[in-house]
């Protein structure tokens, strides 16, 4: 056996680049239909986040960890909750109730304020989960080595004594 580093194969590699594009069209679609078909921001987001997971798997999870941005992949995921809340609060501005999207003005109005959820969510889930898979991959390494709650055991037996 030599160590000579592993490669990626080329099947993988040119069917990923093929369908990823698709699929993560897909995974808008599903996003953007939520409100009026089935599907939805988590759904969506799921999908959209899987086009990450797959690429990860075909050309190395270091190389996608080194392609994403943390700090962008963390503020999707913050704006997408602060879509939701300001689409719950937004019908304060026309006289409304907290979540009474009938407050919104104009005849889709509601149905807008829906789909702004819906995409929300969706950043938020696909941000989320791609996060959470290169975190647990062992990608990220740099900056989340120090300080606290970096998963060594020291942190574990601080409470134990």
């Amino acid at each position: 056996m030599t160590d000579e580093p592993t490669r990626e194969s080329v099947v993988v590699t040119k069917a990923v680049r093929l369908v990823a594009p698709f699929v993560f069209t897909f995974g808008l679609f599903v996003t953007f239909h939520g409100a009026s078909s089935v599907g939805g921001g988590f759904q969506g987001g799921v999908v959209v986040a899987s086009v990450v997971v797959t690429i990860a798997f075909a050309f190395g999870v270091d190389q996608t960890a080194r392609w994403l941005d943390r700090a962008v992949l963390t503020t999707c995921g913050t704006l997408g909750v602060v879509a939701f809340a300001a689409v719950g609060v937004g019908p304060l501005a026309f006289g409304g109730t907290p979540f009474e999207l009938t407050a919104y003005p104009g005849a889709k109005g509601p149905l807008y304020a829906v789909e702004v959820v819906e995409v929300g969510i969706g950043v938020t889930v696909a941000a989320t989960v791609v996060v959470l898979f290169v975190e647990i991959s062992g990608g990220f390494g740099g900056d989340a080595a120090a300080g606290p709650g970096n998963g060594d055991a020291s942190d574990t037996e601080e409470g134990s004594g």
